[in-house]
């Protein structure tokens, strides 16, 4: 029961394969008290997984400043405080992925930018005061290399681990901790957006040193409760890699796994 009692703030669980629905459910096991959000045609899928985790739900679109009031004012009033927080929130649109990157217009890109990147910091500077110390986490995903078909997306995910840097800087006096996890592919309904999703699980089959499940976010979630806890107290501003060990392995992305039209896109990763 490492997560006794800590009070947690869960975004982006929309389905039970989900990082964030591994995430809560773990930490509920581990003692934790949970409250997810989720927002528009979503929060009925978000209240019924809450049911059965037996947590509370609050309605949170994170491009809607009250909507964020909201949820601090409605943390403050059922917990008085808040340990740690979840961000699972990505979106692009579709001209803005798969090969958009050139063409996608601007306000696209400041859609995916916004939910993105930006919120990562909205929520942290919003709910910082109700946090005496605690944990801050969000989900990456290696932002240092090109992916095909990853376009604005790749650029958003670089914004948030800059965001990271800096949210490390501006909250470690209070004592929070900031981090990322970087996770490696998995199949969940972000992953469904991502039609050369194939060539990230060609890559992981081939690389990985641990191997990789593409069907299981256990792994992920557990990390993301390890950062919750008290056993990383001098950790903050990190990227931790859960993905194999793929990150660590050099080599380039067979040409051959890419549909023909994306082939032009496969540039070199590590």
């Amino acid at each position: 029961m490492f997560l006794h009692g800590k009070r947690l703030l869960v975004t982006g669980v929309v389905s039970t394969k989900s990082i964030a629905y591994a995430a809560a459910r773990l930490a509920i096991e581990q003692g934790a008290q949970v409250t997810l959000t989720g927002f528009g045609r979503g929060l009925r899928i978000t209240q019924r997984l809450g049911d059965d985790l037996g947590a509370e739900v609050l309605e949170l679109d994170v491009t809607q400043p009250d909507h964020i009031t909201a949820a601090v004012r409605r943390i403050e009033e059922k917990w008085g405080g808040l340990d740690g927080i979840l961000h699972s929130i990505a979106y692009a649109p579709g001209d803005a992925l798969d090969g958009g990157f050139l063409t996608a217009e601007w306000e696209h890109v400041a859609t995916a930018l916004h939910v993105s990147t930006y919120s990562y910091a909205a929520l942290a500077r919003a709910f910082a005061p109700l946090m005496p110390g605690g944990s801050i986490v969000g989900l990456d995903f290696d932002a240092s290399v090109v992916w095909p078909g990853y376009d604005w997306m790749g650029v958003a995910k670089a914004g948030l681990e800059s965001a990271n840097r800096y949210l490390a800087h501006a909250l470690g006096p209070q004592g929070i901790r900031v981090n990322l996890i970087a996770s490696g592919p998995l199949r969940t309904i972000a992953a469904n957006a991502i039609k050369s999703f194939g060539v990230f699980e060609t890559v992981w089959r081939e690389r990985a040193p641990l191997g990789w499940d593409e069907e299981d976010a256990t792994p992920v979630g557990r990390a993301v409760c390890a950062l919750w806890s008290d056993w990383l107290p001098a950790v903050t501003g990190e990227v931790i890699h859960v993905d194999g060990g793929v990150h660590a392995v050099g080599g380039t992305v067979p040409a051959a796994a890419a549909a023909p039209e994306q082939q032009h896109e496969i540039a070199a990763v590590r």
